[in-house]
């Protein structure tokens, strides 16, 4: 354990390194610490710079990281709605800035990817324990029976609320940090005994179960039963590794079934979401719904769409035309990441994007990187549910994991400094730090 959060480096990195593990510790909570450490390490590390880092910021990642954000920022000049789309970029921030002091950082990231992913899998593991007690406390205060735990008041947003996350961000984190932890102890790279992995794996996704949310459990079973065999393992080990995911699989899936509260939130309240009636005596506005009428706006601007910043006004519009006044009283925004994009920026915005999973998607498999891919599968899936670049838990999960994971993939031992992909895709040497 002691490895985990000692390292033998200079004292300019091990203050680098203190600064990420304590933003992962932070992230599930409220968004002014992560953002204060955020801060303190931009701050440390330009402070830092040597002109040939410079010469990182040139490179085809780094570069289409921040594309996104910057296509944003021209999408502000024709926005309808100004003042919001400025506030838009700062909250997205992350995606420019992440990539950027990741680049410019003389930390090797490479070398102790795994050491922060252990602490990031500890901090949500200590945050579950943190929400059941809560949970268990407001059971006893109330005189509820333990039984209620299974219902609705202590699930989904309901099990967060302490904390005060939207549920489907910690799901990713949960979800994103049982296959870390099971990765790493497979490959033997776990600083943590095995005994210590197993239960935090078990934490986590009783957790994961709480919160129900749709999209990363789909995403989780995913990455469970396909890639994580495919990457890991190879001829028998991988198809017997693949029964046993498939047969928990089917245990937890009867578990949901059997659970009257699980199966409302899994099961019919999809079946509601994808449907296209809206029921006002029963308060239903499915997505779906929503949806069809966003696809209407975007054929009326489909190629740069109405600009950043325009869609809560947009959107409300629409919503009270079209007599759904739930979603015009709440806000709601697109909850669709792609709809989003093309709403803001139209197809040359959805098209960036769709190239940005791509490439992340390219390097994953290219390089075997199995971690790399469950991060991919899971912004791909979640984001057909949520906007997760418009919310700060999402912005910061995104930009801090894919800046790492795909600017600097593991080297092994011994090896030393960034790594990046050239244009063709490949792997360039090692920079000395």
């Amino acid at each position: 354990m002691k490895q985990l959060f000692f390292i033998n480096d200079t004292a300019e990195n091990k203050i680098s390194f203190y600064h990420l593990a304590l933003f992962l510790v932070v992230l599930p909570y409220d968004f002014f610490y992560s953002q204060l450490v955020l801060i303190s390490f931009g701050i440390h590390t330009c402070i830092h710079i040597q002109k040939e880092d410079l010469s990182k910021l040139v490179k085809k990642p780094f570069l289409l990281l921040i594309s996104l954000y910057l296509l944003n920022l021209l999408a502000i000049l024709y926005s309808s709605n100004k003042p919001e789309g400025l506030n838009l970029a700062v909250r997205q921030l992350g995606i420019l800035l992440f990539p950027l002091f990741f680049s410019l950082t003389h930390l090797d990231l490479a070398r102790y990817r795994t050491q922060l992913l252990q602490v990031f899998a500890l901090a949500c593991m200590v945050t579950v324990i943190y929400l059941y007690v809560d949970a268990l406390r407001t059971m006893v205060v109330f005189h509820l029976p333990f039984s209620s735990m299974f219902t609705v008041n202590f699930m989904n947003h309901n099990f967060a609320l302490p904390i005060g996350i939207h549920a489907t961000y910690l799901s990713m984190y949960l979800a994103f940090s049982i296959i870390a932890l099971l990765w790493l102890m497979i490959k033997k790279q776990a600083a943590m005994p095995r005994w210590m992995v197993i239960i935090a794996c078990l934490v986590l996704f009783a957790g994961l179960i709480q919160l129900s949310s749709r999209a990363v459990f789909i995403a989780f079973l995913l990455i469970m039963n396909l890639a994580f065999p495919r990457f890991v393992f190879e001829g028998k080990k991988r198809v017997r590794f693949f029964l046993v995911t498939a047969c928990i699989s089917v245990a937890v899936l009867l578990l949901i079934f059997s659970v009257d509260a699980f199966k409302t939130r899994y099961v019919s309240e999809l079946r509601t979401d994808l449907t296209d009636k809206v029921k006002i005596i029963e308060n239903t506005e499915p997505r779906l719904a929503r949806w069809e009428l966003i696809l209407e706006l975007v054929k009326q601007s489909p190629v740069v769409g109405y600009g950043s910043g325009s869609e809560t006004d947009l959107l409300k519009d629409r919503y009270f035309k079209k007599g759904l006044y739930i979603s015009y009283l709440n806000e709601f925004n697109t909850h669709n990441q792609y709809l989003a994009v093309l709403l803001k920026t139209g197809i040359v915005g959805l098209l960036l994007f769709l190239c940005i999973l791509y490439y992340g998607y390219a390097a994953a498999i290219k390089r075997k990187d199995l971690l790399l891919l469950a991060f991919m599968i899971m912004i791909s899936v979640v984001s057909l549910s949520e906007n997760i670049l418009d919310l700060n838990k999402g912005i910061f999960f995104y930009g801090f994991f894919f800046s790492m994971l795909l600017l600097f993939p593991q080297t092994g031992p011994g090896k030393n400094g960034p790594v990046f992909m050239d244009d063709t895709g490949n792997l360039q040497e090692p920079v000395s730090v």
